[in-house]
């Protein structure tokens, strides 16, 4: 980080992934500010205390002003995989307008780095959510933001059954040499180890690549924390005795977790 500059932002707090990231932020020693929407402040819960929160709406760029200024990093994780388009949630609008407007919130604000979790593309993921976080990823580029783009495969809660599908995948991922190829970029993966490889990537001084994939985020964790879980905190909490569908998990509590507010309600 730059002696200047101290200190990580992150949008989406009170979410799946946007709490994992934060939480993993203050494992590695890091100062956290989160970006809260408003009316779910209460589901911080530990990280309130130990963390610097504003309450703001991505898509409102009014709210955004000042809040990233004296921060090093900005990770941002809003986003959804659930378009509704009769009520005007495109792709376009919930992945690339959020990105879009947080890039020029870190340009106004003087942040030299953002961090955008995009997502890797997969037979099971949809296209024109995947053609939204290109479109995030191209949007950085051009306006010459340095950034890095994590394209994370889906997550999962260690110790929660899953489907067998994704149970599946997730072993042939970690197997050589199918680790080392397609699979490996697109096994589902634990999120307390994408929560420490992204925390680590926005904390290195000295970031070797723009584009980084899950086996680069398997190589940020230690053999032991590959293997079992830490102490991460999760705030989601499905009932044990029912399989987790990745897919559900995409929602209000989970990675991409914010919508737009309807300001006609």
């Amino acid at each position: 980080m730059t002696r200047q500059l101290k200190g990580v932002l992150v949008t989406g707090g009170g979410t799946f992934l946007g709490d994992n990231i934060a939480s993993a932020l203050l494992a590695e020693g890091a100062e956290v500010t989160l970006l809260v929407r408003h009316g779910t402040e209460d589901r911080l819960g530990p990280l309130a205390q130990r963390t610097r929160w504003y309450t703001a709406d991505v898509w409102d760029t009014a709210s955004l002003h000042g809040r990233a200024r004296n921060h090093a990093v900005v990770i941002h994780t809003v986003g959804s995989m659930n378009a509704d388009p009769s009520k005007g949630l495109s792709h376009h609008r919930l992945n690339f307008l959020s990105a879009r407007n947080v890039a020029n919130m870190c340009i106004s604000d003087g942040v030299p780095h953002m961090v955008l979790i995009s997502s890797v593309h997969a037979p099971w993921v949809n296209r024109s959510y995947i053609k939204s976080k290109r479109e995030s990823e191209d949007y950085l580029r051009r306006v010459g933001l340095k950034s890095s783009i994590i394209r994370a495969p889906l997550t999962y809660i260690r110790g929660y059954p899953r489907p067998l599908f994704y149970q599946l995948m997730t072993l042939l991922g970690s197997i050589p040499p199918l680790s080392w190829l397609w699979f490996g970029r697109v096994a589902p993966m634990p999120v307390d180890m994408l929560a420490r490889g992204v925390a680590r990537i926005a904390l290195e001084e000295q970031r070797d690549k723009a584009i980084y994939y899950a086996r680069d985020l398997r190589k940020r964790n230690k053999r032991g924390e590959v293997r079992q879980s830490s102490d991460t905190i999760e705030h989601y909490h499905p009932q044990q005795n029912q399989p987790i569908d990745p897919f559900k998990m995409i929602d209000e509590e989970s990675p991409f977790a914010w919508s737009p507010i309807d300001k006609n309600k």
